[in-house]
């Protein structure tokens, strides 16, 4: 019988995106302003820059091969506002893009 995975279980899971996705951890949303207001929930735009976890091993061409990523794991990253898909892994929320919704990479 399987172990049920439970959420401090979910530090050991290797997440490897297929082909030219990357999978990436948002940073956290401002809760304050700079005016000193403090922000609830609702207010809050959703950060578009985050961490790179894992990444695919790229896009595949059409001769067969693959095109390698241009980002690499640990990469801070910008991206567009509603680019790819929300998903919690245990307590972690993370976002599935495509490189395509890479705008920049933050040195």
């Amino acid at each position: 019988m399987a172990k049920k995975q439970t959420p401090s279980d979910s530090s050991k899971i290797k997440l490897q995106p297929l082909g030219d996705r990357v999978v990436v951890e948002r940073d956290e949303s401002d809760t304050v302003t700079a005016g000193g207001i403090v922000l609830p929930d609702s207010a809050k735009d959703k950060p578009t820059r985050g961490k790179v976890i894992s990444v695919g091993d790229g896009r595949l061409l059409d001769d067969g091969s693959r095109s390698p990523l241009q980002v690499k794991a640990g990469d801070r990253i910008l991206f567009t506002s509603y680019a790819g898909d929300n998903f919690k892994l245990g307590t972690r929320e993370l976002l599935l893009l495509s490189e395509s919704d890479i705008l920049a990479v933050i040195k």
